[in-house]
């Protein structure tokens, strides 16, 4: 079993399915889903389904979902994933934070974190994050926990009948500090 991690002000742990409320109900923000890849409308059914995944997930090694849980609060306040690419030795970064959350450097202090636990207990190779274009928020994000930007994938995802741009920002293990 995958133990907590801590960091000053967050807890990052293994979700169960009572936090699925709570995860539905922050993660079905359309601000959210305008500049991430969780489906919109955020469903109690999907939040479930997708918990219930988990645990072969983090069991088989494809990937590390874990709730954001907020210390003075005691509550969820988002999710933070690295998805493993065990062919290639490197992982996906990927987060989201609620609304009411944003702006107060929680994505950075989760995403600090992840990148400390893939390096050094995954010891993959490379960490990168695909990010929207748009989401100017999240490329500062990376750029604060040392991804270096490395290229646009023009049109790369189509959301709401519209294509998107997607920025890809990585770490080798080498450059990490």
């Amino acid at each position: 079993m995958l133990q907590e991690i801590e960091t000053e002000r967050l807890v990052l742990r293994t979700y169960n399915l009572n936090d699925a409320p709570r995860a539905q109900k922050l993660g079905d923000d359309k601000a959210i889903a305008e500049t991430t890849f969780i489906p919109y409308p955020y469903t109690l059914e999907k939040v479930e389904d997708w918990i219930r995944n988990h645990s072969s997930l983090i069991e088989n090694g494809d990937a590390y979902p874990l709730a954001v849980i907020l210390k003075s609060e005691k509550q969820l306040i988002g999710t933070i994933t690295i998805r493993v690419d065990k062919n290639h030795n490197k992982g996906e970064l990927a987060y989201w934070i609620g609304k009411d959350y944003w702006g107060k450097g929680y994505a950075t202090e989760a995403s600090k974190k992840m990148l400390e636990f893939g390096f050094r207990e995954l010891n993959l190779n490379r960490i990168w994050a695909p990010v929207m274009t748009k989401n100017k928020a999240s490329g500062k994000v990376m750029q604060k926990v040392g991804l270096r930007y490395e290229g646009t994938l023009k049109q790369d995802i189509l959301r709401w009948d519209k294509y998107e741009d997607v920025d890809v920002y990585g770490i080798l293990k080498k450059d990490y500090k």
